[in-house]
């Protein structure tokens, strides 16, 4: 029964971390329709960047939060630098560059901080909880992990939902022609998109940075977990999003520790190829006007 409870545990925070990076597939998506398959190589650029701010200053929460700005950043300039050019072209074009993006991202990281792994401090201690005789797989730093995607989750539903400026980024994303007509900056919207996607991903490297250790290639596995969790949930639905991550990590947990870690990547592909045969939309994505 410990066994089941520490593999559940896991599976949670795990869950979370894919859950970040579903929501920045997600946001891409909602926004512009492009597949962002460099997701992965800027979520581990910010996370180099967070290293090398912890390593100089000796302050993690000063590499932390430098690492969220830097994610905007690199969003905002991705996304008027490079997708604008691509935007209402054949959808390959977007592929194409999000994949050249990918590549590039992780030869930049190989040639300024070598492709040597380093390891990632994590904010809190990694010990899990002691109750009574037993040491459970889940301490302070899951808890934060948990409280940290969740708090992002519900600033992203307060932005969208109960702000001015929410309203203008669902318009601009569902009718940008009627957003334009009301004068609204739908280029500004997109952009502005795509970069808070980003520092949702680079919140998602932060927290799953000392478990893989900071290598150009070590988040290759984590973006296509999070690309798996966006797809299981919708790539139109935020909440899909949560509860697809929820759902992979969980999946992935029980099957590393009963059928060996081995067998997660195959695990994942096949939690993918059933939900494109049975549900291609996602667990939450229904075909229905929207009132916005």
């Amino acid at each position: 029964m410990t066994r089941f409870i520490d593999l559940t545990l896991n599976g949670i925070s795990n869950g979370a971390i894919y859950a970040a990076v579903a929501l920045a597939f997600v946001l891409i998506w909602r926004a512009t329709r492009v597949v962002n398959f460099a997701a992965g190589g800027m979520l581990m650029i910010t996370t180099f960047v967070a290293s090398s701010v912890i390593s100089s200053s000796g302050s993690y929460w000063l590499g932390f939060f430098v690492a969220l700005a830097a994610g905007l950043l690199l969003g905002a300039v991705v996304e008027r630098l490079l997708i604008r050019r691509v935007e209402g072209g054949p959808p390959l074009n977007a592929v194409i560059v999000t994949i050249g993006l990918l590549i590039l991202f992780e030869a930049i990281a190989g040639m300024i901080w070598s492709n040597t792994p380093r390891s990632f401090p994590p904010a809190f201690s990694i010990k899990g909880y002691t109750v009574g005789s037993h040491t459970y797989l889940f301490g302070p730093f899951d808890v934060f992990t948990v409280l940290a995607v969740v708090g992002m989750a519900t600033a992203l539903l307060v932005l969208f939902r109960l702000t001015d400026l929410g309203l203008m980024m669902r318009a601009s994303a569902f009718e940008p022609v009627v957003a334009r007509l009301q004068g609204v900056r739908v280029g500004n919207m997109l952009t502005l998109g795509w970069a808070l996607a980003s520092m949702a991903g680079s919140l998602a490297g932060l927290l799953i940075g000392p478990q893989v250790f900071v290598g150009p290639n070590n988040f290759d596995p984590v973006a296509i977990f999070g690309f798996t969790a966006a797809v299981l949930g919708g790539l139109d639905s935020p909440l899909g999003a949560l509860v697809g991550g929820l759902i992979l990590g969980l999946s992935l947990s029980y099957v590393s520790g009963y059928a060996g870690a081995s067998l997660v990547t195959l695990a994942a592909l096949a939690i993918l190829v059933a939900v494109l045969m049975v549900r291609p939309s996602g667990l939450f994505t229904s075909a229905r006007a929207r009132r916005i």
